[in-house]
């Protein structure tokens, strides 16, 4: 078991972890603390051992841009989805490309079909290992002091063609880091009155569905 003080700083930054979507401008990620970063994504548990994940840093600004157009592009579709809310979604910030001090795109490796140990009744679990790693890496990110928003509004097999995707790999996530003014006390959605966060009461039932 672990001291009591080392428990408490892993229930903490479960709980102040936060998505998002304001980053500092002009900043930089030390490449020793980057590397941690993705260690930390790396050490993550994946079904079979298959470690499905692939890490693209974004270092072009010209790619980067390309990246954002593709995301306001989904971001109009997304309102137009939404009908009479479409406004008051247009009025959030969902995303902070072209801001935050680092962008890594995350994927599913191609060649996955080749695991079948723990993925013949459930092939999902390549989907659920990925996203094992980037919640290691959003907790890292956040013991290290910085902020970190998983942006999911994007095409994926365009943004697949973007980052010359072999056939087979799938974007999952696009991910931005780096220093951040603050965190919030809340999630944002809840600041922004988008929604609110329901109990774990809500979730939780005993040998049957509830």
């Amino acid at each position: 078991m672990f001291a009591d003080d080392e428990r408490r700083a892993v229930y903490r930054v479960i709980h102040e972890r936060r998505d998002m979507r304001r980053f500092s401008t002009g900043t930089s990620v030390p490449d020793a603390v980057l590397a941690r970063l993705l260690a930390a994504a790396h050490a993550a548990p994946s079904v079979g051992l298959m470690q499905p994940w692939r890490f693209i840093r974004i270092t072009d600004t010209g790619l980067r841009h390309k990246i954002h157009a593709l995301v306001d592009e989904e971001r109009q579709h997304t309102a137009a989805a939404l009908g009479t809310r479409a406004s008051e979604f247009l009025a959030l910030k969902v995303e902070g490309i072209l801001e935050c001090a680092e962008l890594l795109v995350v994927a599913l490796g191609d060649g996955r079909d080749s695991h079948v140990f723990g993925r013949r009744t459930m092939p999902h679990m390549d989907l659920a290992s990925v996203s094992c790693a980037i919640q290691n890496l959003w907790l890292a990110a956040r013991a290290e002091g910085l902020g970190m928003g998983w942006v999911s509004i994007f095409d994926p097999q365009r943004l697949a063609e973007l980052l010359e995707m072999p056939d087979g790999a799938e974007p999952v996530a696009v991910l931005c880091l780096g220093p951040v003014p603050d965190f919030p006390d809340r999630p944002a959605l809840e600041i922004d009155e988008w929604t609110n966060a329901r109990p774990l009461a809500e979730f939780v039932s005993e040998n049957r569905w509830n």
